[in-house]
């Protein structure tokens, strides 16, 4: 006997080449998947900045006093701005040599050493970002090595893009049931993808002196979520 079935399964099969996907289940009652793309915007409330110091001396030793002393002035600064001690932490330290090299053949020779101390700073309120970089560079950082915008409450925005992938993927799996004469019955599988967020701008290595802060555009935190579903079709 003909089963009631076929026509559904011919239809799906046909729009196979969409990102959805139809199969038999073991208990041999058609299903379809698809995956679902949901987005969450926020405004960003939070900077995450790389601050560094290089410094350069004749000697291993000299180079360090340097630097630990702009390193020092820097740090001071940071809480001047209201930076919590918490959020401040060292991501990078050394000590290398530096090399002079020759045209002629000669081997390199040690032409002084450079220490380098960077950190990660947090910033909570990106009204006082801009002076907090004004004062770090003006303080003795001439290493700004990059810089994150995002939002504090991040697994609610991550909450919101899942939600949108859901609605998303039953809107998908809802159009092809209809395509297909059918309907979707209950949920069988439910599979979380990855959750994205985009690039981040990253600053020049550069040294500044002005009176004015620097300006910042934070712009916009999005986040995104995928999921795929299988849901069973009826009659």
């Amino acid at each position: 006997m003909k089963s009631p079935f076929a026509p559904i399964f011919l239809a799906l099969t046909l729009l196979a080449a969409a990102p959805a996907q139809v199969a038999i289940a073991k208990d041999d009652k058609p299903s379809v998947s698809v995956t679902g793309v949901g987005s969450a915007k926020a405004k960003p409330d939070m900077a995450n900045i790389s601050i560094g110091v290089v410094s350069e001396g004749a000697t291993a030793a000299d180079a360090l006093e340097k630097n630990t002393a702009a390193m020092s002035r820097v740090l001071v600064e940071l809480k001047g701005q209201k930076v919590e001690p918490n959020d401040i932490q060292t991501t990078n330290f050394s000590v290398s040599p530096k090399f002079q090299y020759f045209k002629d053949g000669k081997p390199p020779v040690v032409d002084g050493y450079r220490v380098v101390n960077s950190v990660r700073v947090i910033v909570h309120k990106l009204d006082n970002l801009g002076a907090v970089l004004d004062q770090a560079v003006s303080s003795g950082s001439n290493q700004i090595n990059s810089i994150q915008f995002g939002v504090d409450d991040d697994a609610a925005l991550e909450d919101k893009a899942r939600v949108g992938a859901m609605a998303d993927a039953r809107h998908k799996a809802a159009l092809y049931a209809k395509a297909g004469k059918a309907k979707l019955g209950k949920i069988l599988t439910i599979t979380e993808g990855s959750i994205a967020r985009p690039p981040q701008p990253v600053f020049a290595r550069a040294a500044r002196q002005s009176s004015a802060p620097v300006p910042v555009a934070p712009g916009e935190h999005k986040v995104s979520a995928r999921v795929s579903v299988t849901w069973e079709l009826k009659n």
